[in-house]
């Protein structure tokens, strides 16, 4: 770098890595994690399980295709920065309504440019994802001392329920359905199973997957009561992805899905929701080193011996060797022999710690939403 640095990011532990800022100026604190996805910046971006994380990306290519209102995840961007390689670059795409910078300062995120993102994440490897404070000013004024100091004041995420900043405020209904070529976004409007989908921290992208499943849906929030959930007569509940510490939302989580549990009826949990399930059935979740965002994570079904290539976005995780009696381990990741999915072996209820709407293999991870809409007309079929 031959300018003046306009931005720099400082570790807890006093390492300063300067380059140049974009997006909003300022300063913030988080914890940092990388993801390895080549692809879906915007998305990363906007999904809310990254509330209280800067996002390293691996990839360098970042901004080429700019950014549309299709593909966001949620309403704003909830990860608190970004950290890239090089600068981003002018979109080249067809559906692009924006340059990504313009997007990040519009939307009050800290970014910056020309990191070793190399050495970065190898650091964040060795010795889990970091406490960090993000500054970006144009005038490249900072004062180190204070931000190491912020850095290092900094919660962390375990302990942290996230779930209820992130989560609806009120119920709605959802029916749009999955993107099509050349349609785009469609309506569902044919009666379908009615669901109750519990919003940790929703993907938009999962409603569409459930509404394409032949899900009515009804979405409601973090901390709806098995009253509320069972009021709606709903055919099945779904658990939602969402951020923070599964303990500590599983305060109020849990004994929802307990009671919900005692309804028989098929429950389907995907990432924080995965994890909510465990805690209800009885298992324990443990924090990651440097936990599992991308979207070449392989997976192994134990069930079927197959392989799917999954998007991950967790930095907690279920302990399988907790999984009571009646609970089965259906995933676990070839990466590291994490778990990846469980179910209950006396009833249609299970979850996978992966996101399947994110379809990066594309198609491989799409059956759980149709195993979860088989359960459900199961189910009926039973009732009549």
């Amino acid at each position: 770098m031959t300018a003046r640095p306009t931005a720099c990011l400082v570790l807890a532990d006093g390492t300063v890595f300067y380059g140049r800022g974009f997006g909003a100026t300022g300063q913030t604190v988080a914890e940092l994690c990388f993801n390895t996805a080549m692809t879906g910046y915007q998305e990363i971006m906007t999904d809310p399980s990254y509330a209280g994380q800067i996002v390293t990306f691996t990839f360098p290519h970042i901004g080429n295709t700019g950014v549309n209102t299709e593909d966001d995840e949620t309403a704003e961007p909830v990860a608190a920065g970004m950290v890239v390689k090089w600068d981003p670059t002018e979109p080249s795409n067809w559906r692009a309504q924006q340059e990504l910078t313009g997007w990040l300062t519009a939307k009050g995120r800290i970014c910056i440019g020309g990191i070793d993102t190399r050495r970065l994440t190898r650091a964040i490897r060795q010795q889990g994802a970091p406490h960090v404070a993000l500054a970006h000013d144009p005038e490249g004024k900072f004062d180190l001392e204070a931000l190491v100091a912020a850095a290092r004041g900094f919660a962390g995420l375990e302990g942290l329920d996230l779930a209820k900043d992130v989560t609806c405020a009120q119920s709605y209904k959802w029916d749009e359905k999955r993107w099509a070529w050349p349609e785009g976004y469609t309506k569902r409007e044919e009666p379908g199973f009615k669901v109750v989908a519990v919003d940790y921290g929703a993907k938009r992208n999962i409603l569409r997957c459930l509404a394409s499943a032949g899900c009515d849906v009804t979405v409601l929030p973090a901390t709806a009561t098995a009253e509320e959930v069972l009021a709606h007569q709903p055919d099945g509940v779904f658990l939602s992805n969402g951020p923070g510490d599964p303990a500590a939302t599983g305060i109020y989580a849990v004994p929802m899905i307990k009671e919900v549990l005692k309804a028989d009826l098929p429950v389907f949990g995907i990432c924080l929701g995965h994890q909510m399930l465990a805690l209800a059935l009885g298992a324990k979740t443990v924090k990651m080193n440097h936990g599992h965002h991308g979207a070449n994570h392989p997976v192994k079904d134990l069930e079927t011996g197959k392989v799917e290539i999954t998007s991950m976005n967790h930095g907690f995780t279920v302990d399988s060797q907790t999984l009571p009696a009646g609970v089965k381990e259906t995933h676990v990741s070839l990466f590291d022999g994490s778990n990846c999915g469980i179910r209950m072996t006396d009833k249609p209820v299970f979850s996978v710690q992966y996101h399947p709407e994110a379809s990066p293999g594309p198609q491989d991870s799409y059956y759980l939403f149709e195993r979860f809409a088989a359960a459900m007309q199961a189910r009926k079929t039973e009732t009549v």
